[in-house]
């Protein structure tokens, strides 16, 4: 496919302040990729750069084949931005907002009216498009900022928090959309909210202490990363085995080969649910299918449990920032 983004050793120094320290990646053609980081990792800093905002120190930054810094008029012509506040005029209706920003942005006047018409509609605000901007709730006035960067059909969408202030309905109706735009435009999504990016996004790129700590696609970063395998078991004993009660239950199940810990919780009506730890990446789910059938257990559910996002976050954004504050110790 080739990459519509490419990021190379990317340095951007505020003063005495490293804001960016040599972050290099790549987002291909047609991807919908998260950016996360904590607060002050380098993320808006890295956005800002690739849509002309200001430039960076050293390094190198393309979209599709453009430098940013020598090309930056014909960058901003496909990109399409939404930062985390986005600037609105509130003094101006929806439509006629939106018809303003198209003619800004090169959309020839005898298509204006079907564009913005169009994003009216993709972005859910049919209802509000005669409204003051400055009358609408913060969860329009997001709508408003995304029909804005869709309005000239950009090939590239990077969006700053784009569900912050949306109530649950509506963060469920912008995830579909951002999958639907998906299908003909390279994304670049800027987030907190992590379930909502593990719902979106097919790849990742993280950062922390403004370098990129792991890119890849969801599945590879669980892969290189996940040292531990999970499973879920819930049995109860069979009707009259009374001695097999929750301790024994969990000694028992605790001797099938590859099971290093257990956690164990009561599931109602005699169900033990069991969560269990393997050794390694062992997969030790046909060792405890023979123990629940030798002791005649009834069994309701076992399953093999992939780290969430947060867990995986968490452990490589800790790790990134464990390794920066030892360098600088050294």
């Amino acid at each position: 496919m080739g990459a519509m983004i490419e990021v190379r050793d990317l340095t951007k120094w505020y003063g005495r302040t490293l804001a960016l320290d040599r972050a290099t990646f790549d987002v291909e053609k047609g991807q919908i990729v998260g950016f996360l980081g904590p607060n002050g990792a380098g993320k808006s800093t890295t956005l800002r750069i690739l849509t002309g905002y200001f430039p960076a120190t050293s390094g190198e930054a393309r979209v599709a084949g453009h430098d940013v810094l020598l090309e930056s008029l014909a960058v901003r012509s496909i990109i399409g931005y939404m930062p985390e506040n986005v600037p609105l005029y509130p003094e101006m209706r929806v439509e006629e907002y939106l018809a303003f920003r198209a003619g800004l942005k090169g959309v020839p006047a005898s298509r204006r009216r079907a564009v913005v018409d169009g994003v009216i509609e993709r972005c859910w605000l049919k209802d509000m498009r005669r409204r003051l901007i400055g009358a609408l709730s913060k969860g329009f006035r997001q709508r408003v900022g995304l029909a804005e960067a869709l309005v000239a059909d950009p090939k590239v969408l990077i969006l700053d928090e784009p569900t912050i202030g949306l109530d649950p309905t509506q963060i469920q109706e912008v995830r579909r959309l951002i999958k639907s735009l998906g299908e003909t435009h390279t994304v670049l999504l800027s987030s907190h909210i992590l379930p909502e990016v593990e719902k979106t996004c097919s790849h990742l790129v993280m950062i922390a202490g403004g370098r990129i700590a792991a890119a890849g696609s969801v599945e590879e970063l669980r892969a290189g990363r996940a040292q531990t395998t999970k499973f879920i078991l819930e049995v109860r004993p069979a009707p009259g085995k009374t001695a097999d009660g929750p301790a024994e239950i969990a000694r028992v199940v605790g001797l099938v080969p590859g099971v290093a810990a257990i956690k164990r919780e009561e599931a109602g009506d005699g169900w033990l649910r069991l969560t269990l730890t393997a050794v390694g990446e062992a997969d030790i789910r046909e060792g405890l299918y023979a123990c629940v059938a030798q002791r005649g257990w009834q069994l309701r559910e076992m399953r093999r449990v992939a780290p969430t996002l947060e867990e995986l976050y968490v452990e490589i954004i800790a790790g990134e920032q464990a390794a920066q504050a030892a360098k600088g110790a050294a």
